[in-house]
């Protein structure tokens, strides 16, 4: 039948439930259709006590990221924006077919608000632009760079070095001289 309980009317016309335990016992509790009979009895007796619902759906994962919050914002303030423009653009066409008075000024806001439909597409454009370069891909040097990098901390590092030590010698109260003879 397909129901998760059977109900058959009585002489009286009330419905009541007729074995819905014993439905449930000969129907597999994971099966997708309750339709398909039970083959392991173990399993469905343990399982009687607590019914089986299907999930209403399967988490998958997601294809792709989720946008950065800045570029969702700049999107959807967007869509918004042409989505107005859009209704501006149809009110302004069906004023021009009735003759109205207001089609001239409708007409000139379409004009405007085309412009910054325009903007705000653009200004998604730039957004997603500015974070992908300042939170994007960080690209690898190359070993000739490395090297160079290398080179120029040990130079650094030995620099510091002959500043440490002719500042100890500095310190110890001496004119300057390396020998007290």
């Amino acid at each position: 039948m397909g129901t998760v309980e059977r109900r058959e009317a009585t002489g009286d016309g009330a419905a009541t439930a007729t074995a819905t335990a014993t439905a449930t016992a000969e129907r597999i509790p994971e099966a997708r259709d309750r339709d398909i009979p039970a083959t392991d009895r173990e399993a469905t007796d343990e399982r009687d006590a607590r019914p089986y619902y299907r999930t209403l759906w399967v988490e998958e994962p997601a294809q792709q990221r989720r946008l950065p919050d800045p570029v969702r914002t700049a999107a959807v303030r967007a869509v918004l924006v042409i989505a107005v423009t859009l209704i501006q653009a149809m009110v302004a066409f069906l004023c021009t077919l009735a003759g109205s008075w207001l089609a001239f000024p409708m007409v000139l806001s379409s004009v405007a608000s085309t412009v910054v439909a325009t903007w705000a597409a653009l200004d998604v454009w730039v957004t997603r632009q500015v974070w992908n370069q300042r939170h994007g891909v960080v690209s690898t040097p190359s070993s000739t760079a490395r090297a160079l990098r290398r080179e120029r901390r040990r130079a650094r590092r030995q620099e510091r070095a002959t500043e440490r030590a002719e500042k100890r010698i500095r310190n110890r109260g001496g004119t300057g001289q390396l020998s007290h003879s």
